[in-house]
């Protein structure tokens, strides 16, 4: 099975698919073998039934430990049962790759076919408040060059809506500090198509000063380590959590959350969704709606203004009271 794989992986490569979903694949494929030689199953193309597969599934469910084995999680955050999203994300690495092995002609049917994705709970998505923002921007200690590297990688993530590795693959030559424009090259983007995203002056200004802090370094890079290396973006993840700690926020705060936070506040402003979708670097608005939900602050706002109550109880028409009477 392991030569199918190859064939499989090779060919994505040829099309062109990135490092990351690369290594998905890789990753999808070595779980399920995994599965298959914890239960005495031999790693054939033949063994991969659909029976195996719902196997597999119900065992990734229930039996699997989340984080098992890995060096810096907690006892506590390995609990028992992956979610549903990320046994889908698995799920649908085998289903494309058998499918793309039976329509090639490699195999003669794919046990994938009827194997169904779960059903993944709707979670509202939580966003910062404007106070928690301001809170963990002033949190890094901008004296030091870590402390102040990390303040304006924050301001970039608020101000492009970018992911966090589309921000730590910026180099000087991506910033066009004329026009006031990022730009993202498709290699680096998850959905393979550049953007040039706007900012704002003040983060302009920040990233000419980090640059300017960068120089003995010659790094062609923005983000970058204390010794000159770019910042490897699981390292940032764990700074900004660290900043979130000392700031006091009881969210919890990842680099994506900046994104959230920002297409949320984006349309709470008056921005519409063609614009958002352009600078969030999709093509089809009804992506756009995966990353924005409306906010408590905002549903409250619109329900105050234009609740029905108002009308049955005629308070739109009676004069509000200011002063006291006695």
């Amino acid at each position: 099975m392991d030569e199918l794989f190859e064939i499989f992986y090779n060919a994505k490569t040829a099309e062109g698919r990135s490092p990351r979903t690369l290594e998905a694949y890789t990753e999808g494929y070595r779980h399920l073998c995994e599965y298959m030689e914890m239960i005495g199953v031999e790693r054939t193309q033949t063994a991969v039934t659909p029976d195996l597969l719902r196997s597999y599934i119900s065992w990734m469910l229930h039996g699997k430990r989340k984080w098992e084995g890995h060096a810096h999680k907690s006892e506590d955050s390995m609990t028992l049962g992956l979610s549903p999203v990320t046994i889908n994300t698995k799920i649908k690495v085998i289903k494309g790759m058998f499918r793309y092995l039976n329509e090639e002609g490699h195999i003669n049917h794919d046990p994938t076919a009827r194997i169904k994705k779960l059903n993944e709970p709707v979670k509202k998505l939580k966003i910062m408040s404007v106070e928690e923002m301001r809170r963990l921007l002033n949190q890094p200690n901008r004296k030091t060059y870590a402390g102040f590297r990390d303040h304006v990688a924050m301001c970039v993530l608020i101000d492009s809506f970018a992911r966090i590795s589309e921000v730590l693959s910026l180099k000087i030559t991506d910033i066009d500090f004329k026009l006031g424009m990022l730009f993202f090259d498709e290699k680096i983007v998850k959905t393979r198509r550049g953007r040039s995203v706007p900012v704002t002056k003040r983060t302009l200004r920040l990233l000419k000063e980090l640059i300017r802090e960068n120089e003995e370094f010659e790094s062609e890079y923005i983000f970058l380590t204390n010794y000159g290396e770019p910042i490897r973006d699981d390292r940032l993840r764990d700074r900004i959590k660290q900043h979130a700690k000392n700031a006091g926020l009881k969210i919890r705060v990842h680099p994506h959350l900046f994104r959230h936070t920002s297409a949320t506040m984006f349309l709470e402003n008056g921005g519409d969704l063609r614009h958002l979708a352009g600078i969030m670097g999709h093509s089809d608005l009804r992506m756009v709606m995966r990353y924005t939900h409306i906010s408590d602050k905002a549903l409250k706002a619109q329900h105050e203004q234009y609740t029905p109550m108002h009308d049955v109880l005629g308070k739109r028409s009676l004069e509000r009271k200011i002063k006291r009477t006695y």
